[in-house]
């Protein structure tokens, strides 16, 4: 029999929360030969949604420019619900921090490479991300009294 004060950690479920696109200045924008420029800005948050059970959300806007005109913009969400009990505070936020976007990341990136596929364009890849050095950077700057980043990689 397993003990009642044994640490749990698992997936309960990994879905899309949100997603959108937008293509503001379509269709005079498609006709343009210029490269445009590709801003990605990632986000990760977490919340309780009841006794020993998580989300954790992670988020990608990106957005592609040619000059001053916005060529597509897509925003997504990934969330997962996870389990996890009988763990130490600090280790808790160190798994929503770390632990969970790492499984919930790989399932945002292929659906924004998706959106992006089906709406015409070439596939945007996201980069791997660290989540622990992000983790880290986070914990650092709120010591700090920093408010916690926004990753933005161009």
């Amino acid at each position: 029999m397993a003990d009642n004060n044994e640490p749990v950690f698992q997936i309960q479920r990994v879905y899309m929360k949100e997603a959108s696109l937008e293509q503001p200045n379509s269709p005079a924008i498609l006709l343009e030969q210029e490269q445009p420029s590709v801003d990605i800005q990632l986000g990760v948050e977490a919340q309780q949604a009841a006794e020993g059970m998580y989300e954790v959300a992670v988020s990608a806007t990106v957005t592609t420019k040619i000059k001053d005109k916005t060529v597509f913009l897509v925003e997504v969400k990934q969330a997962g619900i996870f389990e996890i009990r009988n763990v130490p505070a600090e280790q808790l936020q160190a798994i929503m921090g770390i632990a969970c976007p790492q499984i919930v990341y790989p399932y945002l990136r292929a659906n924004v490479s998706d959106v992006v596929t089906r709406a015409g364009f070439p596939p945007v890849h996201l980069a791997e991300i660290n989540f622990q050095a992000m983790y880290e950077q986070q914990q650092a700057q709120l010591q700090q009294g920093q408010p916690s980043p926004i990753i933005t990689t161009a």
